[in-house]
C-alpha cells in the first residue's frame, strides 16, 4: 500500500494502481472529469498507464454541466 493525498485528504492505495482502477474503485469512470497530479494535468490516454507514487498530490475535478 502506498499513501497519496486525494482532493486533500490522504488515502491508502494499492502499489502500482492505475488512474483508470483508482475511478473505477471511486465509481467514477466514465464519467466527464480531470485529474491534476502533482499540478500536472493527466490526459485521459494515459489513465491506463499512469502510476501513483507515494505522496503524490491528486486532485479529481469533475465536469458540471449548466447554462
Amino acid at each position: 500500500m502506498i499513501e497519496i493525498f486525494l482532493n486533500g485528504k490522504t488515502q491508502q492505495i494499492e502499489d502500482h494502481l492505475n488512474i483508470a482502477a483508482l475511478l473505477k474503485q471511486l465509481d467514477l469512470e466514465n464519467k466527464r472529469l480531470a485529474i491534476e497530479i502533482n499540478l500536472e494535468i493527466i490526459p485521459r490516454s494515459q489513465f491506463e498507464t499512469y502510476t501513483f507514487s507515494t505522496g503524490d498530490k491528486v486532485e479529481i475535478v469533475r465536469a458540471i454541466g449548466g447554462g
